[in-house]
């Protein structure tokens, strides 16, 4: 599919940042915003395919994302040659049904994507700290890419700026830690998280982050401006510009 223009209306408009962190490309809608979404996705997982035997891609399992996911799945990628791992995730069995694992399944490990190598970052009797260990491990992989969602209080991952343990994750140097991310009853029956952390986010070579609404661009819009210090900034401020994708 192609992207630029159509009957004078552009399909995207691409916005840098003066400071060269963020590229935000704005979409005239959402079947737009999936499809520049996921082919972006796709061509920085290729290039490095070209690189190396292997590559690594980190997805949220937010709802937001699994147009993009379900985009991204038809994508004609090596996709044996792909791991894939978890951003987050609550501390379920993998194969629960609120887990992010098992969203991440029903919309990206499918069609082309089903040969992938998918890694949940829980597993069944094993305890939070060892699940956190290996998530550590496999972390000694850098990631190719890292696909983010912002939430409309500002989190990314499990980084809930609410959190009790909020300051600790965000100043952590390992990859991947455990935390308390109670932040109202809703949230309730899944407080115990395991999150990527800022260091983690640093070493991951590609970041795309995937936007819909006012609420969200307006968020962005405040890291850009430097009037915002929470998760996003922290993201904004890893190596390499972070790619955000938008539509209303």
């Amino acid at each position: 599919m192609a992207f630029g223009f159509l009957g004078g209306i552009p399909l995207t408009e691409h916005v840098p940042d003066p400071s060269g962190a963020v590229m935000l490309h704005v979409h005239r809608d959402p079947h737009v915003w999936t499809w520049a979404a996921a082919v972006a996705i796709a061509a920085d997982l290729r290039r490095d395919l070209q690189l190396r035997a292997r590559t690594r891609l980190l997805v949220s399992g937010v709802p937001l994302a699994m147009p993009v996911y379900e985009a991204l799945a038809r994508a004609p990628l090596d996709w044996a040659r792909v791991d894939i791992g978890l951003t987050d995730e609550r501390w379920l069995r993998p194969d629960d049904p609120d887990s992010n694992a098992a969203a991440v399944r029903r919309g990206l490990v499918r069609d082309h994507a089903s040969s992938a190598r998918f890694e949940t970052l829980t597993l069944a009797g094993r305890r939070i700290e060892d699940a956190v260990a290996t998530a550590n491990a496999h972390a000694q992989q850098p990631a190719q890419v890292a696909v983010l969602a912002l939430g409309d209080d500002g989190h990314i991952a499990g980084l809930f700026p609410q959190s009790i343990d909020y300051a600790r994750a965000m100043a952590s140097q390992q990859a991947y830690v455990a935390l308390d991310a109670f932040i109202g009853a809703d949230e309730a029956p899944w407080a115990r998280r395991i999150t990527l952390t800022p260091a983690g986010l640093a070493r991951v070579q590609s970041r795309v982050l995937l936007l819909r609404g006012a609420r969200q661009r307006e968020l962005l819009e405040a890291v850009m401006a430097g009037t915002d210090t929470g998760p996003l900034a922290a993201v904004q401020h890893a190596a390499g510009a972070l790619q955000a994708h938008w539509c209303p």
